[in-house]
C-alpha cells in the first residue's frame, strides 16, 4: 500500500464527510486561484484583494458562526482545515481570513449586542465590510495588560486616544475592534473608518507577509458612540478570548505551509542531478525529508485532537499554546530545510520555500511569540508564573 507522503498516518480518515468536503473545496480554491498569483503578489508587496469576494462566496469568513449572522455553522475542525489549505497558498491569505473571522467577527458575536451583530456580521461574512483587530501597541505586544491606549466616557460617547501597531488588514479595514484601558478596566470598541481623529498608516519595507496589509492605527480624540462599545466583556478576558480563537486556527495553518514546501522539494530533488544521481537518492536528503514527514504527521494528529476538544467545549488555552509553539516551529524549520535542499534556486520566489520561511517568521511571532507559549506550558506544568 502506498502512503500519502503528506499524511502518513491517514489523519484524513479521522475526518467526517463534511470536513473532507470543506478541505477539498478550499484546496481547490488554493490550487486554482491562489497559487497562480501569490508569488507575484508577494514580490510586489500586494495583498490580492480581488480574492476577497471569492473567499466570501465560499463561506470562509465567519465560517464557524451561526448561519443567522451570515456564518457557515461549521465545526472547529472544518475551520482548522480552511486555515491549513489557505496557508498552503500563503500565510497572508490565511491571516486575512483569521483576522476577519476570529479577531473581528468573533468578538462582535461573543461580546456584542444583538443590534451590533445584525449591523456588522452579515456584511462581514459577505466580504463587504473588512475588519482589523487593535491590541498590540508600539512598545510591545507580549504584555497587553500594560496597554497605553485609553478611552474615557464623555456624555454619550467615548473619547479614544493612543495607537496600535502591526495590525493585519489595517488599511483595508472598514472597522477596527480596538481594545483600550478605561476607568472600568479594558474594554472593546468598534471604531469605524472615517471617524474624526482615526488614521491607519501602512507599514512598508516588510520582508515577511508581503502579500498582506500590515498597519499602525492612530487615535487622536476619536469620539466613539456608546452603541459601538462591546458591552458583554471587561478586562483582558475579552482580547485573550479572541486570541485563543485565532491561535487555534494558527495551529493548523503552518501545516499547510510545511506541506507546500515538502511537496515542492520532493519533486525538485527527484529531478535535480548531482554526482550522476538525483539528490533524492542521497541519504542526507532522505533523512531530512523523512524528518519533515515525521514532524508534519505529529502536527496533524495534534490539531485533529485539538479540534475535537474545541468542539466538545473542553479545549484549554494551554493546549492551544502547545500546538501553536510546536506547529509553527515545525513549519519554519521545514521551510528552511527545503530552501537548503533547493540549493541556489531556493532563494528565489519562483519556489515557495523562501516565501513560506519568511512568512513564518511572522507567524511564529504574532499572537503570542514562541517564548510566550513555552512559558504558558511551563506555568501549567509547575504552577509558577515566570512571565
Amino acid at each position: 500500500m502506498s502512503l500519502n507522503p503528506y499524511d502518513l498516518y491517514d489523519t484524513r480518515s479521522l475526518l467526517t464527510e463534511e470536513e473532507r468536503a470543506v478541505q477539498d473545496t478550499v484546496a481547490r480554491f488554493t490550487d486554482e486561484r491562489v497559487l497562480p498569483i501569490i508569488g507575484a503578489a508577494f514580490d510586489e508587496g500586494r495583498f490580492p484583494r480581488e480574492l476577497v469576494s471569492e473567499i466570501a462566496e465560499l463561506g470562509l469568513l465567519g465560517s464557524s458562526l451561526p448561519e443567522e449572522y451570515g456564518g457557515g455553522g461549521l465545526n472547529s475542525v472544518s475551520y482548522g482545515l480552511i486555515c491549513q489549505e489557505l496557508e498552503r497558498g500563503d500565510s497572508g491569505i490565511r491571516s486575512f481570513v483569521s483576522v476577519q473571522s476570529s479577531l473581528c467577527m468573533y468578538p462582535i458575536f461573543a461580546y456584542g449586542t444583538e443590534e451590533q451583530k445584525q449591523r456588522w456580521l452579515p456584511s462581514m461574512s459577505r466580504g463587504e465590510t473588512i475588519g482589523c483587530f487593535g491590541l498590540t501597541e508600539p512598545h510591545g505586544g507580549s504584555d497587553p495588560a500594560n496597554m497605553k491606549t485609553h478611552a474615557r466616557k464623555d456624555g454619550g460617547d467615548w473619547v479614544l486616544n493612543g495607537s496600535k501597531m502591526w495590525i493585519t488588514n489595517g488599511n483595508l479595514a472598514d472597522i477596527a475592534i480596538v481594545w483600550a484601558q478605561t476607568d472600568d478596566g479594558i474594554q472593546g470598541f468598534v471604531v469605524e473608518k472615517g471617524m474624526k481623529g482615526f488614521a491607519a498608516q501602512e507599514i512598508k519595507h516588510k520582508m515577511s507577509l508581503r502579500a498582506s496589509v500590515t498597519s499602525g492605527l492612530f487615535f487622536d480624540n476619536v469620539r466613539v458612540p456608546e452603541a459601538n462599545r462591546l458591552p458583554n466583556v471587561k478586562g483582558l478576558k475579552g482580547p485573550l478570548g479572541c486570541l485563543t480563537q485565532a491561535r487555534y486556527g494558527i495551529t493548523w495553518g503552518p501545516i499547510g505551509a510545511a506541506i507546500a514546501c515538502l511537496d515542492e522539494v520532493l519533486g525538485y530533488t527527484k529531478e535535480r542531478i548531482l554526482f550522476d544521481r538525483p539528490v533524492a537518492a542521497t541519504q542526507s536528503a532522505q533523512l531530512k525529508m523523512a524528518d519533515m514527514a515525521r514532524r508534519i504527521t505529529m502536527a496533524q494528529l495534534m490539531v485533529v485532537q485539538l479540534g475535537r476538544l474545541k468542539d466538545a467545549g473542553t479545549m484549554a488555552p494551554t493546549q492551544v499554546s502547545l500546538a501553536k509553539w510546536n506547529n509553527c516551529r515545525m513549519a519554519i524549520d521545514i521551510a528552511r530545510q527545503c530552501r537548503d535542499l533547493l540549493g541556489g534556486a531556493g532563494i528565489t520566489t519562483e519556489h515557495c520555500a523562501i516565501r513560506h520561511a519568511m512568512n513564518l517568521e511572522s507567524v511564529i511571532t504574532y499572537e503570542g511569540t514562541e517564548t510566550i507559549h513555552q512559558l504558558v506550558v511551563g506555568r501549567e506544568l509547575t504552577g509558577i508564573n515566570a512571565f
